[in-house]
This record gives structure tokens, sequence and C-alpha cells, in this order.
């Protein structure tokens, strides 16, 4: 994962330095790098004289997460986020307290007065039980009051649901990391980390390697096509369905620890057992491009977009115009697998390459009440065919792309559903102690009102990858593609 600073106000990501342009460009494609417009402050998310507000600038050092941040972060979710007006507060409360009582069990340091207060359901007066009991707590374990805070406010702003929702706070980076750095056991597997966070039920068995980028999966040996028959002993899938055992594919720093895999090479029959170590690997230049075009068939333009990073769409857009040039096209095929979004003003921006007057999405209040975002008219029209690409990995920006084209007919979708990780686009808030609270202020609905969150944007022609497949170094959603365009 790459990490890099963000000035929440401008909401782009930056690199510190020119020569890192490719890293910056690729961490622009995560979901919660993209904004909406401002909303009117609300005067009613304060705590301790403090209301949350639009960042300007950067904020300055991170200080102590304390009661009183928590208390600042839960007014600005009931004041700002999309249904905060309708929201049952106690079930933030209750998911902060559970977690706080959990991270006591976990250092051996719980206290008897550690007991879940009364909540009535009035937002004040629940809050301020809540907070009498946690400072009765935390009074007697001085020392994890810290650790105790954030564990809370984790909790609190994960019970919306919501994967659009984040806290932003200091992430310990492993020694040595440099801005485009891959940090894991080396490997992508079929099932997406977003997947196993939040939408585990989309996973589908058999678990394989697809992708092996570097690091100690590719020391090891490892290959596209590789069955993962066993996680730490634990089976990827009962069932059919994915178990937790997923999850340490995609270790944390500096949470991580060594991951055995037992694995089946389908090919060759062979079984082994390898344990991976995880850490830092520097990933190839080309996967840190947001944007790579060429030609295939001497007549069709091929762009692999890899997030909707500022000033992306015109990137694909003027490389279509270069493999153009001198030619006649038969069509584009725009490959968006692992595509994690954006900047949704890009994906209007893209869309508006392939139609014109159209509605593209609306975001919406919880009563109902729609803003409907347009095309860019300005935009030239393509005027060319269009197959998009499209996998669990596409998400958010990537969705609002994919749902427009979908609903407007204006080009054909082909591989599998997307990630259904669109609730909305989020606005930063910034906590007393400098750090950055984001969630959606509006609810995103798909061009024709429907949702897309959770759901997802099902392909026109479902072409699945394949272990088969990704050994045999195959990609049947493209030559799907191909066929139908030279059709």
């Amino acid at each position: 994962m790459v990490l890099l600073l963000v000035d929440p106000q401008a909401a782009v990501m930056t690199a510190p330095a020119a020569a890192r342009a490719a890293a910056a460009g690729l961490a622009l494609l995560l979901a919660a790098a993209c904004t909406a417009p401002a909303p009117p402050r609300s005067q009613a998310s304060t705590a301790a004289g403090t209301a949350c507000s639009q960042p300007q600038g950067r904020p300055g050092a991170e200080t102590a997460t304390t009661i009183d941040v928590i208390e600042q972060a839960y007014f600005c979710i009931l004041g700002n986020y999309y249904s905060g007006a309708t929201l049952d507060a106690r079930s933030l409360l209750t998911a902060g307290f559970a977690a706080l009582t959990q991270q006591l069990n976990r250092d051996g340091r719980d206290v008897p007065e550690a007991t879940m207060p009364a909540l009535t359901g009035d937002r004040k007066a629940d809050w301020a039980a809540f907070e009498t009991a946690y400072r009765k707590i935390t009074d007697q374990v001085p020392g994890l009051r810290d650790k105790l805070a954030v564990v809370t406010l984790e909790a609190v702003v994960a019970a919306l649901g919501d994967d659009h929702a984040r806290w932003a706070h200091d992430v310990e980076r492993p020694p040595g990391y440099y801005d485009g750095d891959g940090y894991g056991l080396g490997l992508e597997a079929n099932v997406n980390g977003e997947q196993v966070q939040s939408n585990s039920g989309t996973a589908l068995a058999p678990l394989f390697v697809t992708t092996v980028p570097g690091g100690a999966a590719r020391a090891a040996g490892l290959r596209p096509g590789d069955l993962i028959e066993s996680i730490n002993g634990s089976a990827p899938f009962i069932d059919g369905e994915a178990t937790p055992a997923i999850a340490a594919l995609y270790p944390r720093y500096p949470q991580a620890r060594p991951v055995r895999l037992r694995l089946l090479r389908q090919s060759t029959g062979r079984r082994w057992s390898v344990t991976l170590e995880p850490g830092l690997y520097q990933r190839d230049l080309a996967t840190l491009q947001v944007v790579q075009s060429k030609l295939l068939d001497d007549d069709i333009a091929y762009v692999r977009m890899r997030g909707f990073a500022p000033d992306s769409a015109d990137r694909v857009l003027k490389a279509i115009s270069r493999l153009r040039t001198g030619r006649t096209l038969a069509g584009v095929v725009l490959d968006l697998r692992g595509n994690g979004g954006g900047s949704p003003k890009e994906a209007i921006r893209l869309v508006s390459a392939f139609a014109h007057g159209q509605a593209t999405a609306h975001l919406c209040t919880v009563d109902g009440r729609c803003e409907t975002l347009r095309t860019d008219d300005t935009v030239p029209l393509l005027d060319l065919p269009l197959m998009v690409l499209t996998d669990r990995g596409c998400a958010s920006a990537c969705e609002h792309f994919t749902s427009a084209v979908k609903n407007l007919r204006t080009g054909v979708l082909i591989g599998t559903r997307t990630a259904g990780v669109i609730s909305g686009p989020a606005q930063p808030y910034l906590l007393g102690n400098n750090t950055t609270l984001s969630f959606p202020t509006r609810h995103h609905l798909g061009p024709g009102h429907e949702v897309i969150d959770r759901i997802g944007v099902p392909p026109d022609h479902h072409v699945p990858l394949t272990p088969q497949d990704a050994a045999a170094g195959r990609d049947p959603a493209l030559a799907k593609a191909l066929a139908l365009l030279h059709k």
C-alpha cells in the first residue's frame, strides 16, 4: 500500500518530490481520497468548545487522542454524516465501549467498573453517561489511556458500516519505506483486501494467486494460478463461504506476522508449504503508472487505468488520440480491473467522452433531496465503440464510471461484478488532535437512482479469471472484448 500525505482542502495526494510522481498517481486510486464539495458546517458538531471543520491546508503535528477528541468525532458524525440526523447514536457508543473493554482484556487489565452505562436515546445525555464511565475506567489504567482512546474512536467510526468513512491518524511505516514501495507478502489473490475487510460474501472459491509483484512470494517461487489450500492451517473457504483466514494475505505493519501457506500447482500436481515473511518490496514501475496504453490487433486502443487521479481522464483521452493518429480504430478497450477509484470529477469527465446531456449519478441526503451529476459536454465525443473490463477491484469512482456506462448504454462491461464500495464521496473534517475524520455527507446513487453500494455493477458479459487462465497467462476478459469489437 502506498501511503502519502493528504491535503484535505485541495483533495489531492502529492508525493514529496517530482521524482515520485508515479507513486503519487497510484496512491490516488484509493477511494478514501475522493472528496465532495464542502457542505454547510454544522454548529451542532461541537466538543469541548471546538466544532469539527473543513481542514485549511495541512494540519499540524498529530497530538494524543483523548476523550475530548472522541467527543468531537461523535458529534461531528451526528451533525454532518449523511444519515446523522436519523442515526441511532447508541450504536456508536456501544461499539466504542465494546472495543474499550476488549482492549482491556487483551492487555490483561480489565477493571470492575468497565460496565456499559444505560443509554436512553438522548444523544447528549448518552454521551455524558459514556464519558463518565470512560473516565472512571481509564483513570485506573493511565498507561493504557492513549491506546484505549485510539481503539475506541476507531470502533465508533467502524460502527457506521460505511466503506468511505475513515479516521486518518499516524500509521507507523516500516524502516526504509519509500513512496511507491509495496508492503506485504508480495502476492495478490483473486479475493482482494477490500472484500476481506467489508464484503467477504462476494468472494468465490477457489482462492488462488493472480499476480506476484515481488517480496517473499516471488523469492519463494510462487506463480499466478497457484491454489492456496490453507492459510496458517485454516481453510480459506468453508462450505463456499470465505473465512477470516484470508485476511492474513494482506498484512499491515507493524502487527504483521509470518504467514504459512499450503499450495497446489495444478499444472504439475505439486503440493508444498511455505512460510512467507511480510516485508517491503519494490514495485515495478509499470504498476505505479496510473495510465498505460498500447495498440492491439492494429486497430484497438487498449488503455489500462489504475485510478481516477487528477488529470487521469485527460491522460486516457490523450492516449487514445495518439493511438488513433494515422489509423482508423475499431474501438477502445478500457481496463479498469483493480481500479480503486479516486476523483468523481475524473469519472464524470471520462464518461463525457462517450455521452453528452446525461446524468451520471445522484448525491442524496437521507431525506431524499438529491443533486444530479451530469456529463461535461465540453469534452469532445470519441465516437468509438467501448469495451470496459471490470472486476471486484473496481471501486468508488470506478463504479461511478461503470454504472454510467452501463445505464447510458455507451459501452459494454466485461469481466466480473464491481466491488460495491461506493457509499458516497468522503468529506474531511479536522479534529482537535490534528487528525482527519472523513465520511460521506451525501449518499451515492447511480444514474437511474439505483443503489450500487454493497451491490456493485454487474458486467454485460460475465467472464471470470480461473486459476488455469492465471497459470497460462491467459486473459479471457480481454479476449472477449477483442472478439466483440471484431464482430
